[in-house]
């Protein structure tokens, strides 16, 4: 069985050189194979590794352009295997999951300081169970193509968790943090669903932007792109201005 892997290049053109292993056990999973690269073929190759059960996501990475969890794919013969996009690369396949994580704050992605208390529901409770589930392996972040023509887009690692919030009932901020994704947010989105298969554990950020979308419609925003193109009276934010002479 032969496994490609992209290895950190500074010397060429796109700073990474594809190098061929051969392994005899084509039955594991890419984890174990790189492991095996590691200890056996290449004691250079870099990667990153923990829980080896799915659950810290620390070993995302590409897989013939699809984001994966090592320690859970099965590899095949043939396999190109590659580190996270958008990311900068330390080596080899680790990158620095930093400017992912920035965007959360960027976006408002956590709890308020002082919460509401009243008594949840099972109902409520589930409207963000699946968000409150996120490994942060940044795979989405990794799979979105807007970042290939808008760095400074908040994505769908920081726009799920920035629902997350919002649906919670217990939430004092919600007007902040819908405020906070008009720009370089859910309406930059192309809902293209390529972040969705990609999460290992279930989560659908383009369903959640669309509920983002939704709620902000609510609350007096629309797309600000929409607005400038109709030459309508809105705002910088995003919402209706409906400032002008009084009659």
């Amino acid at each position: 069985m032969t496994l490609e892997v992209m290895r950190y290049c500074p010397a060429a053109p796109n700073g990474a050189q594809k190098i061929s292993y051969e392994l005899e056990d084509a039955h594991q999973t890419l984890l174990e194979a790189l492991i095996t690269i590691k200890t056996s073929l290449d004691a250079t190759l870099s990667f990153c590794s923990d829980c080896r059960s799915g659950v810290c996501g620390s070993c995302a990475m590409r897989v013939n352009g699809v984001e994966v969890l090592a320690c859970t794919y099965q590899v095949c013969d043939g396999d190109t295997i590659e580190p996270l996009r958008h990311m900068e690369v330390i080596r080899d396949l680790i990158v620095d999951s930093e400017s992912a994580l920035t965007f959360n704050k960027k976006a408002h992605a956590y709890g308020s300081v002082s919460i509401k208390t009243p008594k949840v529901t099972p109902e409520e409770e589930k409207k963000n169970e699946f968000q409150s589930a996120c490994i942060l392996c940044a795979s989405c972040y990794s799979a979105c193509p807007v970042y290939d023509v808008n760095s400074n887009f908040l994505g769908p690692f920081a726009l799920t968790r920035n629902w997350r919030y919002v649906s919670d009932v217990r939430e004092t901020e919600v007007e902040d943090k819908i405020a906070t994704v008009q720009r370089n947010g859910i309406w930059d989105c192309t809902l293209c669903n390529e972040c969705v298969p990609v999460c290992p554990v279930g989560i659908a950020p383009k369903q959640d932007i669309v509920m983002l979308r939704s709620k902000s419609g609510v609350m007096g925003y629309m797309d600000p792109s929409f607005s400038t193109n109709i030459g309508g009276n809105f705002g910088n934010d995003g919402t209706p201005d409906f400032g002008g002479p009084a009659f």
